[in-house]
């Protein structure tokens, strides 16, 4: 059961793996299991929404002005990354 504190915040139960939380012990620290492990979620979250958003423009562009095939758009990289090493 969670509850909303004054902050915002809320209270929940989530049940990991012994050997993980233990990992994550040890990189978060004395007392900063929490936000560790609010950050790992809110960079998961933020992925899965960009691959979502992704998913449902796929295609959106072919056939219009600016588009490029895979080709092109390798090239293009090519060209960028080439033009940072100079």
């Amino acid at each position: 059961m969670a509850h909303r504190d004054a902050d915002g915040l809320t209270r929940t139960n989530v049940t990991l793996p012994g050997r993980l939380l233990a990992q994550v012990d040890r990189l978060a620290g004395p007392r900063g299991r929490s936000r560790y492990v609010a950050e790992a979620i809110a960079q998961r979250v933020r992925r899965d929404e960009l691959g979502a958003a992704i998913r449902e423009t796929a295609g959106a562009m072919v056939g219009r002005s600016g588009w490029m095939g895979p080709d092109e758009v390798s090239r293009w990289v090519e060209e960028l990354r080439s033009e940072e090493t100079e």
